[in-house]
């Protein structure tokens, strides 16, 4: 957790520094997004100590599911704008296969388990945003 932005191309660099161990190198990074138009701010709120045990809890989970030689979780909290960065994931396997997957359950789990809060603000106001109900169900196949 981090209030600064971060420069994906250095944490991914420091991810294969000194290793050729790693086959596959899978990121996402998720951006501040304005679909209707009119956002003005975002901010993430968060309790420190409750949102660093969930993401190493979420992380320990997935070097149980799949062989990972590492994994990343950046999220930022504070006022962002749209079009910044927001979080990133990272996972290096040997192979594409555990990389793509772990990379895709970290997503699904920040999306629906992460202690976080989401307020968005335009010119009708500032408004908590809600938890979706796709978040839960991209949730649940990881529970089949």
């Amino acid at each position: 957790m981090q209030r600064e932005d971060f420069d994906l191309g250095a944490e991914l660099a420091a991810i294969r520094a000194g290793r050729s161990d790693i086959g596959a190198l899978v990121s996402f990074t998720g951006l501040v997004r304005d679909l209707a138009g009119g956002l003005d701010a975002f901010e993430l709120e968060h309790y420190p100590a409750m949102t660093e045990k969930a993401l190493l809890g979420i992380e320990a989970e997935a070097h149980a599911r799949w062989p990972l030689q590492a994994s990343l979780i950046i999220h930022r909290f504070g006022p962002m704008s749209p079009g910044e960065q927001i979080m990133m994931v990272a996972t290096a396997s040997a192979h594409r296969q555990a990389a793509f997957a772990s990379a895709e359950f970290l997503m699904d789990y920040l999306k629906s388990r992460a202690p976080f809060w989401k307020k968005e603000t335009t010119a009708a106001g500032a408004q908590w945003v809600d938890a979706r109900e796709e978040d839960e169900d991209a949730l649940a196949r990881w529970h089949r």
